[in-house]
């Protein structure tokens, strides 16, 4: 039977994309085939936003022309011609189609815009009704008394019971910080054990739209091409009419700037508040009347390194512009992680999405999405707050990334570096991290105390005071000793630093876990179904048989803690007692001392690839082993075939790869690619987070 919710509301800039997001994200991780359809479309000449977020969040494989009912062009018509059941009737036949190839689906219904006002709650329940759809309504919290929100509440509540609706839930939503405990007490006192409610604040990132919004609602051409910036929000507007002198009075810190394309100006003035300091920073510039600036100008701006802010064009004259930008509000786009990272911590924060999930009785299939996966990763770290120190607070990604790891509630965080640099950065990139510590370990009162740590520690190899003193303002044992020190529960580095660089100090100072001899990796490698966990694949080149069996055992903690069942290969060229030669023989021993040392652990070895993951080939090859043809845990005999057939399999089935996460330290330290994204440094912050808790547990 298909699961079936309809998300509704009573009016417009209710905020009911952020419900459908929250319980989109609900839904995908549950691991079923999921659909998305809105009764009603503006137009069919344009693919929907809703519905394209959908598609290329999700990936869905659902074709776009299976998602929708009908156009609102042609629900008028029929409206108007007396056949509202016809409309219905059309609709119902489009969603049935759907729902023979999906488990759930999510039904978003009318934004108040497509069809007469009036009529329009009418035709969102008959909607829901026909469908067979439990209804989840967003009530506008946008008010100045908080009885105000809880009489439209009681007043949707009962007019849904009037039209028979099945209620799941009523969401309130953008309700004012300074009135959410007056909202959330009215509203219990009202609804107690009627129906389920959830009192959600406003966020000024979700209200306000971004540079991208803009560019797409207004068809704008950018003039220069630096995409991070699309992101950037807007948090007012200034139409630029005076001269120069008078116009600066008035800007505001990520204000967007109208301005006719010829005010050269305008457009310099603008753009030197970037460097000032005496300036607040503008967001962008919207350059109107189709006019670009005078070559001279644009041969100015194009000699600078690097653009200041992003320029866009667009056609339509200054007030026609004005006007259309004050029409916009913020929505959500596939590629804008930090606005999706602020709509999911507010859902997480205010809506008990376990207590929804069992309402609903959504059943868990054994299969893990790559997105199953990573949601789990970001839920389990925030079971337990912890500290993580990020040592490159100069670097985009890391500054991107912690911003989300805020959003979202995982982690608190502590950077290094200049303060002043980088908090100029962070300015730069408008970027929220107020909740973040800045820590300079030039100028930092932890340096004496760490650096006579770092002396006792290592005055046996010669290490002088003078050396600690200088060697400790290095970011990366600063860093290291806020975690041996307990300042942080964990360090994640090495998207601006080399491997050796990050993990060096932990090495000297965190040093290995007892009974572990060597430090290594794994990589979590996220497939289509399921996650394996592959190792060492990024720190030691020859691991000798004892090391290799203790690369398995770490590798068997480690995907125990992340929810992964270690079946263990000790991969090799050669399966069983078929092969012979040095490089066998080494496997072979290795797995016999893992056994030996963990009899608890189910692991086989030495053995294929083919006859570790295909159970057709573990049936010919091993029939009777628990592991050949289920392996999860796969660790391979060197660096070199390890790194190659990580590598080969993340390009081959368009794997995930996850890390490489370090095992075997006394204290979580996690080595980032240069190379990586701003999505790797966020799933290694919470498996930074997770890797705390084990610690706690030996301690």
């Amino acid at each position: 039977m298909t699961q079936k919710i309809y998300i509704a509301s009573g009016e417009p800039g209710s905020g009911k994309s952020l419900v459908v997001l929250g319980m989109m994200d609900l839904f995908a991780r549950s691991g079923h085939k999921v659909g998305c359809f809105k009764p009603l479309i503006a137009s069919g000449d344009q693919v929907d936003p809703d519905l394209r977020f959908i598609l290329e969040r999700y990936s869905s494989d659902v074709p776009y022309e299976s998602m929708y009912g009908c156009t609102a062009a042609s629900a008028r018509e029929l409206i108007n011609s007396g056949k509202y059941n016809e409309l219905l009737k059309a609709i119902l036949d489009k969603f049935k189609a759907l729902e023979n190839r999906c488990n759930q689906i999510l039904c978003i219904g009318t934004d108040f815009r497509n069809i007469s006002p009036a009529m329009e709650f009418d035709f969102n329940t008959d909607i829901a009704n026909n469908l067979g759809c439990l209804v989840m309504f967003v009530v506008n919290g946008r008010c100045t008394d908080p009885q105000e929100a809880v009489d439209r509440s009681a007043t949707i509540i009962e007019s849904l019971r009037e039209r028979n609706c099945d209620i799941l839930a009523v969401v309130v939503n953008r309700v004012a910080s300074a009135m959410m405990g007056e909202v959330t007490k009215k509203l219990d006192e009202t609804l107690a054990g009627k129906v389920p409610f959830y009192v959600v604040p406003e966020s000024s990132i979700l209200a306000k739209p971004t540079v991208g919004n803009i560019a797409e609602a207004l068809g704008a051409v950018p003039l220069n091409a630096e995409n991070e910036w699309m992101h950037r929000q807007i948090s007012n507007y200034k139409v630029a009419a005076m001269e120069l002198p008078h116009f600066l009075e008035y800007i505001e810190k990520d204000s967007l700037i109208i301005v006719p394309g010829d005010r050269s100006d305008i457009i310099l003035g603008s753009l030197l508040s970037y460097p000032a300091k005496t300036y607040p920073q503008i967001a962008a510039l919207l350059l109107t009347g189709g006019l670009e600036p005078a070559p001279q100008v644009s041969k100015l701006i194009e000699g600078l390194d690097r653009f200041p802010v992003p320029i866009l064009s667009v056609k339509t004259d200054t007030f026609t512009t004005a006007m259309n930008v004050n029409a916009l509000s913020g929505t959500f786009t596939a590629g804008d992680q930090r606005k999706i990272a602020a709509g999911l911590g507010l859902m997480e924060a205010a809506v008990d999405l376990v207590s929804l999930e069992k309402r609903i009785a959504m059943p868990r299939v054994t299969k893990v999405t790559p997105l199953m996966f990573e949601h789990d990763l970001l839920q389990r770290a925030k079971e337990k707050r912890c500290r993580i120190v990020l040592p490159e607070g100069n670097d985009e990604r890391i500054l991107r990334a912690a911003e989300i790891i805020l959003l979202r509630g995982v982690a608190d965080l502590a950077l290094l570096g200049n303060i002043q640099e980088v908090k100029g950065r962070i300015n730069a990139l408008g970027l929220r991290l107020e909740a973040a510590q800045i820590i300079d370990p030039a100028s930092s009162e932890l340096r004496e105390e760490f650096a006579a740590k770092y002396y006792e520690l290592r005055k046996h190899k010669g290490i002088s005071q003078q050396m600690a003193q200088d060697t400790i303002t290095d970011v990366s044992y600063f860093g290291t000793m806020m975690v041996h020190c307990r300042y942080a529960d964990g360090m994640v580095s090495g998207a601006a630093h080399t491997t050796q660089h990050t993990i060096r100090p932990a090495f000297e100072i965190i040093r290995t876990k007892p009974g572990c001899s060597i430090v290594s990796s794994v990589f979590l490698m996220c497939l289509a179904d399921r996650v394996l966990v592959f190792g060492d694949c990024a720190v030691n080149p020859d691991p000798n048989p004892q090391q290799l069996a203790d690369i398995a055992i770490s590798s068997a903690e480690t995907a125990l803690m992340f929810g992964i069942e270690p079946l263990i290969a000790m991969m090799s060229y050669s399966t069983g007692e078929s092969g012979k030669g040095v490089d066998v023989d080494k496997v072979r021993e290795a797995a016999a001392i893992a056994r030996k040392q963990r009899p608890d652990l189910k692991l086989e070895g030495p053995i294929q690839y083919d006859a570790a993951i295909d159970p057709g080939v573990a049936k010919s090859k091993m029939p009777n082993s628990e592991v050949a043809g289920k392996a999860t845990v796969f660790i391979f005999p060197d660096l070199n075939t390890g790194n190659n057939t990580y590598k080969a399999v993340q390009r081959a089935a368009n794997a995930v790869a996850i890390g490489p996460v370090l095992q075997g330290l006394n204290k979580p330290v996690n080595d980032l690619s240069r190379g990586c994204t701003v999505a790797d440094i966020v799933n290694t912050i919470a498996i930074t987070a997770i890797q705390t808790r084990s610690g706690d547990k030996e301690s």
